[in-house]
Formats: C-alpha cells, structure tokens, sequence
C-alpha cells in the first residue's frame, strides 16, 4: 500500500507565495508587499532580518541564479526554534476541534475514554468509547492521531536533516539532534500502537507497522512492518543516546528551574522502555525504565494529593509546559476538577467502582476520588443532587470545585487545573510508570522477587501505603502489577493501551451489576472485536487526494 500523506514540507527560504519553488513569481509577490499591494507576510522576509525590502528581492534572484543556497536554519537561533516547535505541537490545538490539543487529547480521548477504569456521563460518546471507531477510517477519530503525529515527526525530521547547517558549537547542535531523534522515536511509538496490531499478534512483527518517514521527501512511501518499525525507534533512540553523549549537554535541572519540557537522555531511555514494554521485549524495557528513572524520585504524599498533577516536579521525566492559549481544548479543561470548562464542570471524570474497591483502605491514592460509602445518589449515573449530604460534604472538603460544578460518586481529585479554564503543566512520562515497567518486565522474565521488590518501592516505601507488603508470584502477580498500574496512572491515559497490549477483555458494569458505567457504556468488549483494536489507516492518507 502506498502512502503520500503522511509528509510536512519545511520551510523554503524565499518561496514567499508558499508554492513549494524559489521562482520570479516570489520576486512579484515581495515587490507587490513592498508597494501595498500584497499581505506583508514572515515568507516575504527572505532573507530573515525582520523585515520586507528590497533586500528580500536580490536574496531571491541569488537563489534562482544559484548564487546562494538557502538554508532551513542560518542561526542556532532559528535551529533552537526548530526543535522547540515539536514541544509546541505537543502543546497545541488541532483541527479547529474542541479537545484535539496535541498529545492531551491523546491521553483523554484515546488513552482513558475508551478504557475500563474511567467513567464520565455522556452517552454521546459512545462510539469512541466502545471504539466503534476503528472500522471508520473517514472518521476525525482515525484521522486526528496520524495527522498529529505525522506534524509531529515532520517537525523533527526536519531538524534531523539540517541540524548541522548554522555556524555554532558543535555539541549544541548534537544536543538538539538528539532531541529531534527522541521525538521522532517518541511519535511512531504511539503511532504502532494505535494502528498496528499488538505484538502478541503480530507473528513476530511480521504485520503492518506504519509508514516510516525519515526525511523531508514527499513521495509516496509503502507501510513497513511492525518489526521494521520498532527497529527503526531502537535505532532513533540509540543514535540519540550516542549525541545526547557527544554533546555533554542535558536539562536545567534544579531546586528552581527544571526544563521538563525538553527531552533529554532521560527521556529518550523512558521512550525506549515504553517502545519495548509495548514489544513484548522485556530485558530492553527493564533496562531503559531503570535508567529513565534515576534521576526522579517519586514525590512525596503531600504532592501526589494536591499539585502532582498539574505542576512539574522532581517525578516528572518529560512534560508540556503550560499553554494559556489552549482554553477549553486542554486535557485539564476536560478532567480538572476544578476548572470553570463545562466538560469537567458538569461532566466530572471518574474512576470505575470496581476498581475504587480494590484500592486498599490504608492507601494514601484512595483520597484521589469521592468514596460516596453512606451516602445517597443516583445510582444510575453517579450524581448527587445539589444540596445534598454527598454534595455539601464533597465541596466542604474541595472548596476549590467550581460553585457551578455537579458531584458524582467516584469523582476524582487527583487531577486540578492552575488557572481557569484548564491551564496546568502536563505530565507525559514519569518515574512511578518506569517502576512499573520494570515490575512488568522481571515479572515476565520470571523474576518475581525483583517484580515484587519493585511494587513494594513504589507503593511501601514511597509512603503511598505503609502497610503494603506482595509475596505473590507467577499469574497472580502478574495480575497485581496491573491492578497497581491502573491505581497509578488512571487518569493519565494508558486504560485503554494496556489493555490492548495485554490482550484483555474489556468489561464495563452498570451498577445492578457491580459498576458505576451508564447503559451505553456498559459492554464487553473481546481482544479480537472491534479489529483487534486497531484503528484504520485514515482515508486521506490512503485515497487519491486531488
């Protein structure tokens, strides 16, 4: 199958009309701005010195004479801006669609609606939540994940190709290179795991991976397969490794000043491990979690109750800083539980009550959500009437839950917004999911002392339940890694990843049957429905595009 879509030209010095060609029709568009005639633009300032003259006009004729050779990056300046536009397009609005804002909606729409362990009352998501959207390849839901990503590698690719062109310590630019690698490898992780099969089915990564995209070409390009594709992010990643090296560089990292928002070594080794997690290639996945996480301690009881979540600190290994132009389209306006945005206002994100009921009583994460034992409420959908006992003794405990705001059994307090509507620093990797990689890898490798001594650092000696202790092995073990993975990281947008990659069963309960889910939700859903969990290709990709 071929594949054209999935490109993002770069920027060509002195095509002022945007039509992919230096040529004399950019010579008219530049005089035209000059005289009033024309938009004055950022692409008729040829040559980059803030402004549109006639200078502009003889660096153009220069380039069609051949007597200069643009370059995508002329300064460290620009070069830096290169790489810093990934982190922004992790950050950002999409689509002009409410809620598609970069690697959030990933998270939210992708990661934790359409998983076991996350209830909110609106049936009119259905589809996606019991993912009858992964036959649909015309679908925004199939299309929105590949335009982001594939931005999102374009963006590095291009910093990969040119990272070397403006004059510049030679170490500053190898850390930049490394960077761009690290995001690259990052975006078709995500990409494999959402529209190739998991690994346990893929007869040794023999199925379709995806299109893999290394330079700034646009030809039409075959879809590789899923081994290729995890080779091509082990490759990303260990040239990264040996840059990140070479340069001696790493991020600002203090009491006062953490540049979480930046990769670094520590992130491409998280990126590996989550890459290998997702392969089933558990030595490599145990190794790179143990060396993403050295550096990040678990924060403290305090943190995890109140600003864990929404301001970077000492656990997180890689995140987006806050972006107050996101509005109502950021992940912590759609599950913050305090912000004023009407998607978490009148629709609280919750976590299932079968899962709540695990969470041990001496467990410091149980207070991440409303235990409603003891009071009345709707049972049908989870909500308190206003004024009433659960409804007053909720808001007295969080006065901070917006006046407008409804009450629901189980609701969640683990994640609040900073400022209104929904401005925070999102965590995209930290150290409590490294722990549990590691636990899931030795546990896999047969090591279930070193598996159970992990879980008893992450949840015992971390303070979040002093009375925790694990002497299970083999299965039941295995099954104890899972259930303190969905504690850990609900919420944060791997529900519906693990359980693909686990190739569990899907099972959502009303509250006849044990549950909190509303009707419509209320499914199961088997490994091998819903295309094995697989989203299509989407067909802008794929079709004859005019």
């Amino acid at each position: 199958m071929a594949m054209g879509f999935a490109t993002a030209s770069a920027e060509i010095r002195g095509d002022a009309n945007g039509d992919g060609r230096v040529d004399v029709s950019d010579v008219n568009i530049i005089i035209n701005m000059m005289l009033g005639k024309a938009e004055v633009t950022d692409a008729g300032d040829a040559n980059h010195d803030g402004r549109v003259d006639v200078s502009d006009v003889n660096y153009v004729i220069n380039v069609m004479l051949g007597k200069i050779t643009p370059k995508t990056f002329e300064t460290m300046d620009e070069l830096y801006q290169g790489i810093n536009a990934c982190g922004d397009a992790m950050m950002k609005q999409y689509l002009l669609t409410q809620g598609m804002s970069g690697e959030g909606c990933i998270m939210m729409w992708y990661g934790n609606y359409p998983g076991q362990d996350f209830y909110f009352n609106m049936p009119g998501w259905a589809s996606l939540v019991n993912q009858d959207v992964h036959d649909t390849p015309d679908s925004r839901y199939s299309y929105y994940p590949w335009y982001y990503y594939y931005g999102l590698i374009a963006l590095a690719n291009k910093v990969i190709v040119h990272y070397d062109e403006p004059e510049g310590y030679e170490n500053q630019k190898l850390f930049v290179k490394a960077q761009a690698l690290t995001y690259r490898a990052y975006a078709y992780t995500m990409l494999v795991q959402l529209y190739a099969k998991r690994w346990v089915d893929s007869q040794d990564g023999a199925s379709s991976g995806v299109v893999l995209r290394l330079d700034e070409s646009t030809a039409e390009l075959p879809v590789a397969t899923l081994a290729e594709t995890y080779a091509q992010i082990y490759r990303d990643l260990d040239e990264a490794f040996v840059a990140y090296q070479q340069s001696g560089r790493s991020r600002v990292f203090t009491d006062d000043f953490y540049q979480f928002y930046l990769p670094d070594a520590d992130v491409a080794h998280a990126v590996y491990a989550r890459a290998a997690l997702a392969r089933n290639d558990w030595s490599t996945a145990s190794l790179h979690a143990l060396l993403a996480r050295q550096n990040h301690p678990l924060m403290d009881n305090f943190t995890l109750r109140t600003t864990g979540f929404c301001t970077a600190n000492s656990e997180w290994i890689w995140g987006g800083q806050r972006n107050d132009q996101l509005y109502y389209y950021s992940y912590h306006a759609y599950i913050g539980y305090n912000s004023s945005a009407s998607n978490a206002r009148i629709y609280p994100k919750c976590i299932s009550r079968e899962l709540f009921n695990k969470i041990p009583a001496t467990d410091v994460r149980r207070q991440w959500w409303l235990d409603p034992a003891g009071y009345d409420y709707n049972t049908a959908n989870g909500r308190a009437e206003r004024g009433s006992e659960l409804d007053t003794d909720a808001r007295a405990a969080h006065p901070d839950l917006h006046e407008n705001a409804y009450v629901y059994a189980y609701m969640q307090w683990k994640v609040r917004t900073v400022e209104q509507p929904g401005i925070a620093d999102l965590c995209y990797i930290r150290a409590s999911e490294m722990l549990l990689i590691q636990a899931e890898a030795q546990c896999m490798l047969g090591n279930d002392a070193v598996a159970s001594s992990l879980l008893w650092t992450l949840n015992c000696q971390s303070g979040r339940d002093p009375q925790y202790s694990c002497n299970k092995t083999g299965t039941e073990l295995l099954d104890e890694i899972k259930l303190y993975r969905r504690i850990e990281l609900w919420g944060e947008g791997f529900d519906w990843f693990d359980l693909k990659r686990w190739k569990d069963t899907l099972v959502r309960h009303t509250y006849e049957d044990g549950g909190n889910f509303i009707t419509d939700f209320a499914v199961t859903i088997a490994p091998d429905e819903k295309n094995e969990w697989t989203f299509q290709i989407p067909n802008p990709e794929v079709l004859p595009q005019e």
